[in-house]
């Protein structure tokens, strides 16, 4: 199922942080939304997941599933690794009974092995490594057989290594579900390594839209001062 955004407006305060922004992601196809802090990134992942109410504009996304990925995993502590996992399938009303413990069990084992963590079902968030805590909410995510996976910021917060880890699994799981998965980042290996496709925001505008090659080449005013971290350029900073 894809993603089909058109012509989507969000306003705050007066001010439009999203302003009159259109694309569309296919079935496993991932596209990097990307931009300087404030750019209006996040807030689509939130209008598109229904966190946020849109002031204009249609998000089309079918009756599917959606997962979201957040920034710094948002598991709940006092909760084990299973009952994190699945949380949606004991809470919302349509699934609560549908699995059995035995069901569930066998689910959270599936869905271990899958972001290869294996064997950790009864431990608690804060046993766990912050790359840990990461694929978990993977894990969690697509408990639902999602048929959408967004994802605010996956690497923030991780070491190098860690943030290759858990880019592999962005793709792994885009092969897994077939999802239209949308990364919200502003790191390039990410975008290099998991995107089909990147738009680049600013002001609350698609200032750039292409794949990540052609963004390294750099032919875009916008794009140059992106992936060379330059104060100088046509995107100015709020202090």
């Amino acid at each position: 199922m894809s993603i089909e955004v058109k012509n989507l407006v969000k306003i705050y305060d007066d001010r439009k942080v999203i302003d009159n922004v259109s694309f569309r992601v296919n079935d496993r196809e991932t596209l990097a939304i990307v931009g300087f802090s404030g750019s209006g990134k996040s807030t689509i992942l939130k209008l598109i997941c229904g966190l946020t109410e849109r002031d204009s504009g249609e998000i089309i996304t079918g009756d599917g599933d959606i997962a979201m990925v957040f920034q710094y995993s948002a598991l709940f502590d006092s909760l084990n690794v299973a009952d994190n996992i699945t949380f949606a399938l004991q809470e919302r009303r349509e699934l609560r009974k549908k699995y059995s413990q035995k069901d569930l069990a066998e689910i959270v084992s599936k869905k271990l092995e899958l972001v290869g963590l294996k064997g950790i079902e009864n431990k608690f968030p804060s046993e766990l490594s912050g790359g840990m805590q990461k694929r978990v909410s993977f894990a969690r995510a697509i408990v639902t057989e999602p048929n959408i996976i967004l994802y605010d910021e996956p690497t923030a917060g991780l070491d190098p290594i860690s943030s290759t880890l858990i880019e592999d699994y962005i793709v792994r799981l885009k092969e897994e579900t077939n999802a239209a998965s949308i990364v919200v980042t502003h790191q390039m290996s990410t975008i290099r390594r998991t995107a089909d496709r990147v738009i680049m925001l600013y002001d609350g505008k698609i200032v750039y839209e292409g794949t990540p090659d052609d963004m390294l080449k750099m032919d875009n005013e916008y794009t140059k001062q992106f992936v060379t971290a330059s104060l100088e350029g046509p995107m100015k900073m709020i202090a």
